[in-house]
């Protein structure tokens, strides 16, 4: 049995909450994503950002109570002991109290339980997954790994009356990398019969200052925007964004949601770069029925 650990100090999205955790493998008693032991270090939580004001009862919750919340949680992964590429493994994710008691409601937002992104650590993979509630705190969820490396799991879940919290896990796919893709920062891809352009609120992008992060859909073949964009998980679209850094860890991780009427063939979003460096963004929009995922690298000074 391997177990990995990490402590998660930060989460930028609808909410900053954090939670520690140990991965264990193969071995579902041990203590411790295409759809934890107590805390090691003092979680971080965003101050001003666009999604903040989360309300508990109708009142909005401080720094303070936001931090214990985040102390108060544990998850564990369970996996099989030996994972091959390509093939569907089913995964289980078990959330539970600082005293190791299963947590058994929780709150449903953005239309699931739980959303779990998967990430392969070098970004050149991703993938949004919605596990099912199976009660008692656990939730089970199939997913395939393209190509063996390390993965990282952001499983983002609303304890009932209480805000998101978002916990970091590990996974390793074993047998030999490939080498990785160069990396390009061009901002405009076709993507099927979508093409989408990437456009910016500001023309340098820089840490820790707000920006509006904009997609133009248009149709590849007439370059006239969509008509046929249709919510997805209640929203507009969805963005999930990462630094390019080893370990990934939850501080270089934003999930923000589409703001509201926005013009035809185009989704925005507003968010903030934690720090200086690269990343990557994948958009995700409901196109009649088929999630397009356009994803693109940036660079923030």
């Amino acid at each position: 049995m391997k177990k990995f650990a990490a402590a998660i100090p930060f989460w930028m999205g609808t909410a900053a909450v954090s939670a520690t955790l140990i991965f264990a493998q193969g071995c579902s008693s041990s203590v411790k994503s295409a759809e934890e032991t107590p805390p090691a270090s003092t979680p971080v939580a965003s101050s001003k950002n666009p999604h903040e004001g989360h309300l508990m009862n109708g009142v909005e919750m401080n720094r303070t109570e936001m931090l214990k919340r985040a102390n108060s949680i544990q998850a564990k992964l369970t996996a099989p002991p030996n994972i091959a590429p390509k093939t569907p493994v089913s995964l289980t994710i078990d959330v539970r109290d600082r005293q190791g008691k299963a947590i058994s409601k929780f709150d449903t937002f953005q239309e699931k339980l739980m959303h779990l992104i998967v990430v392969r650590d070098d970004l050149q993979f991703f993938d949004h997954l919605h596990p099912t509630y199976k009660q008692n705190g656990r939730f089970e969820v199939e997913a395939s790994f393209p190509q063996p490396g390390n993965y990282t799991l952001f499983s983002d879940y609303k304890p009932a009356k209480q805000i998101e919290v978002v916990s970091v896990l590990k996974l390793q796919v074993p047998g030999a990398s490939s080498s990785v893709p160069a990396i390009h920062l061009n901002r405009i891809k076709t993507l099927g019969d979508t093409k989408a352009k990437l456009t910016f609120s500001e023309s340098t992008l820089r840490a820790g200052e707000e920006v509006t992060v904009m997609f133009n859909l248009r149709q590849a073949a007439n370059n006239r925007p969509i008509q046929d964009l249709q919510p997805y998980l209640g929203q507009r679209g969805h963005l999930v964004i990462l630094r390019q850094i080893n370990p990934l860890a939850a501080e270089d991780y934003i999930h923000a949601h589409a703001v509201k009427n926005s013009p035809d063939g185009q989704v925005e979003f507003m968010t903030k770069f934690p720090q200086s460096g690269r990343y990557k963004l994948w958009g995700q929009f409901n196109r009649n029925g088929r999630i397009i995922v356009a994803d693109f690298w940036v660079d923030v000074q």
